[in-house]
């Protein structure tokens, strides 16, 4: 009879962690939180010291009736959840919901599923920390407040299913801001000048680009002023005043965070940040691999450090050393830094990294899926790139002069590849200038064979996307590692934001809830607040500040907006958007509305006439079957498919967007 029992937050753990535990151990799972303020209230007493009130949530009975009965029969009890906030905070709810006894409740945190890890945590047992139980407590009822106090709010002025966050609502700003610097900006003219010359005994020609007098670097503006330069430059000799040899170094990156591998994957795998973290969280928790079962085979992905263990940096220099030679050491001995400076360092205590680097990708690849694969990939080469040494280059910068005017001209090759030589962040870094200007020197004589001027216009801001605007709230210190991709979600499901390709684009009705916002609640979208309630949360995990103390000091300036707001704000109507299809109950012009699985179609003569009808979304190619429009749909778990408009009298159906005239209907 197992003697112990170790609860942990998925059940995709629960088998890794028990074939390294062996027999005396069962491993049992939660499922998440159990415990939750109700959902049908605001779930604390402001007149009683501001008391949360917990619930079992719904569908939890079971789980915990369960647990209860193995914690009955074990001598210790491991809570074995995240080693965050959040993980401390369903280790605590768990020890009250099971009625736990103090010396039976050992708690134990592991940044990576591995068989050492694991038995090493068992070796450091501690009680719970309940500070930073008190830190996520006060989040939670933070967060609540603005979400329950405000979101009847927009019910009532705007239209229901809307809500308010602390931290949505000012990523909502954030890209609101944005599309109004977008539209506000006024272009600026610009000209640039190349000047071709030939160099005596050289059969290439050299480019150089124009930088100003050899006193100053100036900026043509104007067609004019072009003309001007042109004219001096019509007979002038050319001349090289200097050559100067150099050499430039880039650093090798830091491993990941949690912001910087959502800001990679998105831009180097085209992954949304929610689907960095689904796929990060599997490779967390366990793969099975051949040969060797189920093991977590990245270490915990909810980080904003990137220091390195001990161990791991020996492992990783021992590697690289087999494998790339001593020269390709990094000399710093693979240790990551704290990369915010003296910036309190939340969560796990890792950067996010392989849990053997020995562990290749290409040995994994038939274990994984395609995705999975490809980010385990990422994973692996930026964390051996960050254990590597600085790549090097040579460089040349020229300067040539004449007519009283300068060019320039400069290239830079690769020197010393290392840590390049597994990881390239852009492949132009590689690529781009290798060509070095060998053949110039300060006694070539120059001959000007052309010159092309060009126009240009300075270009607006870009729309945010998502890696985009996650490096600017963890820049701006707005919201967590954990906060980043639900808060995207979020503002995306509630249609406040348009995702179109990578770009995020604000729409009507976000428009809408952002000014409200900025009328009725100006101090929360403002991004200084919330990062000062970041800074009070910190300083409760600390132990320096009592979380109700943050609490109490936020409801009452909240409670009197919301009661101002009730009676000031004035009602605003979204108009439906009107389609072509027409209701054969009625005849009334269909009109596009939202519910919980997206697009449908309903009359616009609502209570008189309930007609309502799927969207279908046309993708501008004919049915290869019947010649009738293709349409985009969703299966029952929300996957995109494709078929003919015309089913079920035509069955064309497809996985993958069909091509006009190419595509065959499946098996």
């Amino acid at each position: 009879m197992a003697k112990y029992l170790v609860i942990v937050e998925s059940p995709a753990k629960v088998k890794t962690i028990k074939k390294f535990l062996g027999s005396n151990y069962e491993v049992m799972a939660s499922n998440g939180h159990v415990r939750d303020m109700p959902k049908s209230q605001l779930g604390f007493d402001v007149e009683h010291d501001y008391e949360p009130k917990y619930i079992t949530i719904r569908g939890k009975g079971d789980i915990l009736a369960k647990l209860r009965k193995a914690a009955k029969k074990a001598d210790r009890v491991y809570l074995a959840t995240d080693p965050d906030r959040e993980g401390e905070a369903i280790s605590w709810h768990l020890s009250k919901a099971l009625n736990l006894d103090e010396d039976k409740i050992y708690r134990i945190t592991f940044n990576e599923i591995t068989k050492s890890a694991v038995k090493e945590s068992i070796k450091h047992a501690r009680e719970i920390n309940q500070d930073l139980v008190d830190a996520q407590q006060a989040r939670r009822m933070l967060d609540r407040m603005v979400g329950y106090r405000i979101s009847p709010i927009l019910w009532a002025k705007v239209k229901r299913g809307l809500s308010a966050g602390r931290v949505q609502s000012v990523a909502l700003r954030l890209i609101a801001d944005r599309e109004e610097e977008i539209n506000a900006f006024v272009p600026e003219e610009y000209w640039s000048l190349e000047a071709d010359f030939a160099v005596k005994g050289e059969r290439k020609p050299v480019t150089a680009k124009f930088y100003g007098t050899p006193g100053e670097k100036l900026e043509i503006r104007s067609r004019e002023e072009m003309d001007s330069v042109l004219a001096a430059l019509q007979d002038a000799s050319f001349a090289v005043t200097e050559v100067k040899n150099g050499e430039r170094t880039r650093k090798a990156p830091l491993p990941f965070t949690t912001s910087t591998l959502q800001q990679e994957a998105s831009k180097v795998l085209n992954f949304s940040t929610s689907k960095t973290m689904r796929l990060a969280q599997q490779l967390y928790e366990g793969i099975d691999i051949d040969g060797q079962g189920t093991t977590g085979i990245i270490t915990y992905l909810r980080t904003d450090s990137t220091r390195i263990s001990e161990e791991a940096s020996q492992a990783a220099a021992s590697y690289i050393r087999e494998t790339y030679g001593e020269d390709c050491l990094s000399t710093r001995n693979g240790k990551g830094s704290d990369k915010n400076g003296d910036k309190k360092i939340q969560d796990a205590h890792e950067a996010i990294r392989p849990t053997d680097i020995r562990r290749l990708p290409a040995a994994v690849k038939d274990s994984l899926s395609r995705d999975q694969f490809r980010l385990y990939q990422l994973i692996w080469k930026r964390f051996t790139a960050s254990c590597m040494a600085d790549a090097k280059y040579h460089t040349v910068s020229v300067k040539i002069d004449g007519g009283g005017y300068r060019f320039t001209v400069s290239s830079s090759a690769v020197a010393f590849e290392g840590f390049m030589s597994v990881y390239v962040q852009d492949e132009e870094e590689k690529s781009a200038n290798t060509a070095l200007v060998k053949a110039i020197s300060e006694d070539s004589v120059l001959t000007l064979k052309g010159l092309e001027d060009k126009q240009h216009f300075t270009q607006p801001p870009a729309h945010y996307t998502e890696a985009a605007l996650v490096k600017t709230l963890e820049e701006l210190g707005i919201g967590r590692p954990s906060t980043y991709a639900p808060t995207i979600s979020t503002i995306i499901a509630r249609r406040y934001v348009a995702k179109e390709g990578r770009n995020l684009y604000l729409t009507e009705i976000g428009e809408v809830v952002n000014n409200m916002m900025k009328q009725a609640f100006p101090s929360i979208v403002e991004t200084d607040f919330t990062v000062n309630v970041e800074s009070l949360l910190d300083m409760v995990e600390e132990g320096k500040v009592n979380w109700k103390t943050v609490v109490s000091n936020f409801y009452p300036d909240l409670n009197e907006a919301v009661s101002r707001a009730e009676a000031e704000l004035q009602k605003v109507k979204i108009e439906d958007e009107v389609s072509d299809v027409v209701c054969e109950q009625c005849g009334r012009n269909m009109v596009i509305k939202y519910g919980p699985h997206g697009k449908f179609l309903a009359c616009p003569g609502f209570p008189d006439c309930r007609n309502t009808k799927p969207y279908l979304e046309k993708i501008g190619v004919k049915c290869p079957k019947c010649g009738k429009e293709i349409v985009l749909r969703r299966s029952s778990k929300g996957r995109k498919f494709y078929s003919c408009e015309g089913y079920p009298e035509c069955d064309y159906i497809s996985w993958k967007k069909p091509e006009e005239t190419k595509e065959q209907a499946p098996s």
